[in-house]
C-alpha cells in the first residue's frame, strides 16, 4: 500500500485527506514514478471543488487525487518503456520530473512514459516537483502569442508562478517584458529581467509610460481590472487569459491550449535551469499530509513564486 492525498466529494481544502490506496502497477508504455514532490496549482483547487477540466468525463469516479505535475525516482517501467520521445533513457532508479492530469499528490504515481523528462542532477526536488506548470503555461501562451525578438510583452501577475517562468522564457526570445505585481514584488521582477509596474487604478497609463512604443502581447494571469487595462493596450487576439476564461469566450482573447502540452517544453525549460539562465521560486513546501494548508495558500493568491509537497 502508499499513501495519497484524496477526496470522497468536492468541497473546500478541508474535504482532502490522508490514506492509504494501493500501489498503482504500470502498463505498455508506462512507468511508475516514487513521487518526491509535487507541485500546487489553483487548477488542483478547482479540481477538489468539483471541476473537472472538458477532456475528461464528469462521471470520473470519486475519490480522486488532485496534482498534476512531479517530480521523483522512477521505481518500474511497463513493457516497451526504453526511453522517453526525447530519448532520454528510462530505466529504474532514474531521477525525472513529469506531469499527469490528476493522481500527483500521493508516494506513487503511474503516467506514460512520454510524460516525463530526465531531472538535472543539480536541481533541488522541490524545484522539479513544480517547474512543469510554470514552464508548459508559459511555453505555450508564448508560442501562441507569436512573441518574439522586438516584442514588448506585458505579463499580469508577473511573480507568480507562471509569470515567474514566463517573464524569463520571453526575455530568451529577446522581448521587452512589463510585468505587474505588487510593489513589494518589484524588485523581484527587476532580478527576472523585467520592468515593473503596479497594478490598481491607473495601471494602463503606468504601462503606457514603461513602453512607450506600445505593447504587442498580453499574458494576463490576474484577470479582472487588470485583464480590463491590458485590453485598452494591446489587439484582443494577442491577449491570453489564464484565469478568465468565460471572457475569453466572449471577448475575442484566448486561453491556452492544453493539448500542446509536451515533454520537449518541460525539458527545454530543465536544461534553462541547469544552464543558470532559468530561476525558478519556491516559496513554501509543505508535508504531503498538509495538502489542505498548501491548497489554501494558492487560492489565496498574489504569492510569489510556486507551493509545493514534499513526500517523504
Amino acid at each position: 500500500m502508499g499513501k495519497a492525498v484524496l477526496f470522497h466529494e468536492p468541497g473546500g481544502p478541508e474535504v482532502l485527506r490522508l490514506a492509504e490506496v494501493d500501489v498503482p502497477e504500470p502498463g505498455p508504455g508506462e512507468v511508475r514514478v516514487r513521487v518526491r514532490a509535487a507541485g500546487v496549482q489553483p487548477f488542483d483547487v478547482s479540481v477538489v471543488e468539483g471541476w473537472l477540466p472538458a477532456f475528461l468525463t464528469e462521471t470520473m469516479p470519486l475519490p480522486r487525487i488532485p496534482g498534476n505535475e512531479f517530480a521523483g525516482v522512477v521505481d518500474a517501467v511497463g513493457a516497451g518503456v526504453g526511453a522517453n520521445p526525447l530519448g532520454e533513457p528510462l530505466q529504474v532508479g532514474a531521477e525525472v520530473l513529469g506531469f499527469s492530469v490528476l493522481k500527483a499528490y500521493a508516494e506513487y504515481i503511474v503516467v506514460p512514459a512520454e510524460h516525463v523528462a530526465v531531472k538535472p542532477a543539480d536541481m533541488p526536488w522541490e524545484v522539479a516537483g513544480g517547474l512543469n506548470s510554470g514552464a508548459q503555461t508559459a511555453s505555450i501562451a508564448l508560442e501562441m502569442l507569436g512573441v518574439g525578438k522586438g516584442d514588448t510583452l506585458l505579463v499580469n501577475a508577473a511573480a507568480g508562478n507562471v509569470g515567474t517562468v514566463a517573464v524569463q522564457l520571453a526575455r530568451e526570445l529577446g522581448a521587452t517584458v512589463i510585468g505587474t505585481a505588487r510593489e513589494q514584488n518589484h524588485e523581484y521582477l527587476r532580478s527576472l529581467g523585467a520592468i515593473p509596474v503596479a497594478y490598481g487604478p491607473g495601471m494602463a497609463d503606468r504601462v503606457r509610460a514603461a513602453a512607450p512604443g506600445g505593447i504587442d502581447a498580453v499574458l494576463d494571469g490576474a484577470g479582472g481590472e487588470s485583464l480590463d487595462a491590458a485590453l485598452e493596450l494591446a489587439d484582443p487576439a494577442r491577449v491570453i487569459t489564464l484565469v478568465d476564461h468565460h471572457r475569453a469566450a466572449e471577448g475575442g482573447i484566448r486561453t491556452t491550449n492544453p493539448a500542446l502540452r509536451h515533454v520537449s517544453r518541460l525539458a527545454a525549460a530543465a536544461e534553462l535551469y541547469a544552464q543558470g539562465k532559468l530561476k525558478v521560486h519556491v516559496r513554501r513546501t509543505y508535508p504531503l499530509a498538509r495538502a489542505a494548508d498548501a491548497q489554501r495558500e494558492v487560492a489565496v493568491g498574489h504569492g510569489r513564486g510556486k507551493v509545493v509537497l514534499l513526500v517523504p
